[in-house]
């Protein structure tokens, strides 16, 4: 099977992840007044669209960083709907009433809207599995972060200074125990029912 072909906005993509000032100065500018006006139609200001915004970017970046991204349509789609419903889910946890959905179809695709689903999907499931893995013990925790970061359990147990067949015991232990925190949990649940 053929990897997707990349839009050419993956320049977007590829400028977040190097850092590269100038392009995501040229995103702030070509695509954040949209969201801004989006915001202030419903029910925020200035300030929350550039929370939002802000967020919107740390999301994509983690997921071009950790799995690759790859945009296969037009980024400004893309970056809207994911500010959109981000904005939309902040008002669904707040008090806020009175919302009026106005919103511009014509620039969501199909494609932009698996994009963003995709991409959506993965925060939910990392912050599911940081804040399940904050609830292990610490040496549990330190033991799978070790095991994370280095390819040889013989070296983790160097550095724990405990023997190879323990680290070996205690890691199967550990992630059995994450993984049923992960499992047990409602927001798993509610993964499952995406």
């Amino acid at each position: 099977m053929d990897s997707p072909k990349a839009h050419s906005d993956q320049r977007y993509i590829e400028a977040l992840l190097q850092n590269d000032s100038a392009v995501i100065r040229e995103i702030y500018d070509k695509f954040s007044g949209k969201v801004v006006s989006f915001i202030k139609k419903n029910s925020g200001d200035e300030n929350d669209a550039r929370d939002v915004i802000q967020e919107t970017l740390i999301v994509i970046y983690r997921q071009a960083f950790e799995k690759k991204l790859v945009l296969t349509c037009p980024f400004d789609a893309y970056f809207f709907l994911l500010c959109k419903r981000r904005w939309w889910n902040k008002l669904k946890n707040t008090d806020r009433q009175e919302v009026t959905i106005e919103e511009d179809i014509a620039s969501v695709d199909r494609q932009s809207e698996q994009t963003a689903d995709s991409t959506e999907l993965y925060e939910l499931k990392s912050k599911l599995l940081a804040d399940k893995l904050n609830a292990l013990s610490e040496k549990c925790r330190e033991l799978i972060k070790l095991s994370m970061q280095t390819d040889s359990m013989k070296a983790v147990a160097e550095k724990l200074g405990v023997t190879y067949a323990y680290v070996r015991k205690k890691k199967s232990l550990c992630m059995g125990h994450l993984t049923d925190l992960v499992r047990e949990s409602k927001e798993f649940k509610n993964l499952n029912e995406l």
